[in-house]
């Protein structure tokens, strides 16, 4: 893996613990659009490694099995700019490993920092997280799945970020737009929005 101006700054999409809509704790499916779009997305905006959180023993055979074909496989030769995102890609079982990884390798613990369709007291505006971001203290942005992260990780979280917010109320994105989305405002040439 290459530094780059953002590789101080890691994401990962956390499948368990999660809400399913009646707001059951449940770990949700991985979704493979997910794997190569999150990856591609990280790439563009040259953070460090992309993290996919699952438990299920099933799902991160899956996520190796996509890697697998894009690395080493007939889609390495195929699609190399496919291959080239997904160099940082990893799976992990939990949240922790995601932590202890980024601690060992950059010899610190991240700052995590949450995303959440809801605004709280403590939530923080986009300009005010990019100037946060411009120190190279490693941070971690954490992305859920289902209905959202179990809510004990954003009350852990050391930032929660502001919700994205449209024209019209509506505020239910799929994962992969609103990861596009953040990351732009947070790391994008612009100059960031409140």
């Amino acid at each position: 893996m290459t530094e780059s101006v953002h590789s101080h700054i890691d994401i990962a999409l956390v499948h368990f613990p999660v809400y399913n809509k009646p707001g059951d704790i449940v770990t949700s499916s991985v979704t493979t659009l997910d794997v190569h779009d999150i990856s591609r997305i990280g790439r563009t905006y040259n953070v460090g490694t992309f993290y996919v959180v699952t438990p299920l023993e099933t799902q991160q055979k899956l996520v190796h099995r996509i890697m697998d074909h894009w690395l080493e496989g007939y889609g390495a030769e195929y699609n190399p700019t496919r291959k080239e995102a997904l160099l940082n890609a990893r799976v992990v079982s939990v949240l922790d490993d995601a932590v202890a990884d980024i601690a060992q390798r950059r010899g610190e613990r991240p700052r995590t920092i949450i995303p959440d369709a809801k605004r709280f007291p403590q939530s923080r505006s986009y300009r005010e997280v990019r100037e946060v971001l411009k120190n190279n203290h490693p941070y971690l942005l954490v992305f859920g799945t289902g209905w959202g992260l179990e809510k004990s990780i954003v009350e852990r979280a050391d930032i929660v970020l502001d919700p994205i917010e449209g024209l019209n109320g509506y505020n239910h994105l799929p994962v992969r737009a609103a990861i596009a989305i953040i990351l732009d405002r947070l790391l994008g040439p612009g100059m960031g929005i409140d």
